[in-house]
């Protein structure tokens, strides 16, 4: 019986995106690299536990959660995060950001400045501009001084992002112009704290680090994963934590925070277990996908 691995997520490196496993195994990911697992028969998922340390009860969490934890280690996670305001004393300067993800998908938040780029590789944006850079409570005044006088939101949902991908436009110049925008208008609002410092518009297009470019349009994306399941495809895009696998049937998205609490095994061929699939608005595929 081959052996079981469980998945610690997808990150991203200078050299693009890594499957993390539990134990530090690494698997280095390239665009036509086949991408096959199955899940265990009879498995459940199990909580992929809090900053580090294991589920204390060992608790089963839902197929379709992506954050993969039960209701206790998903607050003891959050409790310490700077994305819920968990570390207001944190020492490390910060950048202001905008985002966009698409035609309409345009978001404001902040990074710490030695992650460079990752936190915008991990959200998946399609381009980035710089605002400002401070300290992290003046970074988080300036995040809500553009959420309330410029309606910019600090969250989009996934499901929105993958959904205009197919509809990027072909150009950087037209996929910058709503950053370039949206950067001019908060550069002239008041309120400012002075302790942020003003960066200028440049523009950072990551089409071709997520293989984006020329890429074929996803027709939907795997809803959750299920025990006896498998996936097998040719990866050739991956944005955030979504990989785009090229199957029979078309490409499909496997966000891959979907993977984490099952044991995983290799798989061959493309698999005869269903996973249920949920499919983009106006595609058509047809049922059974793997």
């Amino acid at each position: 019986m081959a052996q079981a691995w469980k998945c610690a997520g997808l990150r991203w490196s200078e050299r693009g995106p890594v499957l993390m496993w539990d134990g530090g195994r690494r698997s280095p990911l390239s665009w036509g690299k086949r991408v096959a697992f199955g899940v265990t028969e009879g498995g459940v998922r199990g909580c992929a536990g809090a900053r580090g340390n294991p589920c204390p009860v060992r608790a089963v969490v839902p197929g379709r959660s992506t954050g993969a934890r039960c209701e206790e280690c998903a607050r003891l996670d959050r409790a310490h995060s700077v994305a819920a305001d968990g570390i207001a004393d944190d020492p490390r300067p910060y950048r202001v950001y905008l985002a966009w993800f698409g035609p309409g998908l345009v978001k404001v938040g902040i990074t710490a400045v030695e992650r460079g780029s990752a936190r915008l590789l991990e959200q998946g944006a399609v381009c980035f501009s710089l605002l400002g850079t401070g300290p992290l409570m003046a970074a988080r005044r300036t995040e809500e001084l553009l959420r309330a006088a410029l309606r910019v939101p600090d969250r989009i949902p996934y499901a929105e992002k993958r959904a205009v991908r197919a509809e990027l436009p072909g150009e950087e110049k037209e996929r910058a112009l709503e950053i370039a925008e949206l950067h001019a208008r908060a550069l002239e609002l008041g309120g400012w704290p002075e302790s942020l410092a003003r960066e200028p518009f440049h523009a950072v297009d990551h089409v071709r680090v997520f293989g984006l470019d020329g890429a074929p349009a996803a027709v939907g994306e795997v809803s959750e994963l299920v025990a006896g399941g498998a996936v097998s495809g040719e990866l050739v895009a991956a944005a955030g934590p979504d990989l785009h696998l090229a199957t029979e049937q078309g490409v499909v998205v496997l966000d891959t925070r979907l993977m984490r609490g099952w044991e995983l095994v290799p798989a061959e061929g493309r698999g005869e277990a269903g996973l249920p699939l949920r499919e983009f608005r106006d595609r058509r595929v047809q049922d059974g996908l793997f």
